[in-house]
């Protein structure tokens, strides 16, 4: 195996962490704005109000995108063992 290879194995994980990591970032960064914009507007300065949406917001993502971040997860995890099959 190759340095190439390696490394052709590492920008895939990282990717696919990525691609599997950012809608979670997206939704909570999004959420945590305007949850920060409400806080502001109404000088309601109490911490916990902002666990509760991206608690929520997170549930809802993991019931519609769950199937599509296990079969990209099942697909990279395909990707490994066939790559380590294939070495001599």
């Amino acid at each position: 195996m190759s340095q190439g290879d390696v490394l052709t194995i590492c920008k895939n994980a990282v990717q696919t962490a990525l691609t599997i990591s950012a809608p979670f970032l997206v939704v909570s960064l999004v959420l945590g704005l305007i949850v920060s914009v409400f806080q502001a507007a109404t000088q309601i300065q109490e911490q916990t109000i902002t666990f509760v949406p991206k608690i929520l917001a997170i549930a809802l993502i993991l019931i519609f995108l769950g199937s599509w971040i296990l079969n990209t997860m099942l697909g990279f995890t395909q990707y490994i063992f066939t790559t380590m099959s294939n070495v001599s």
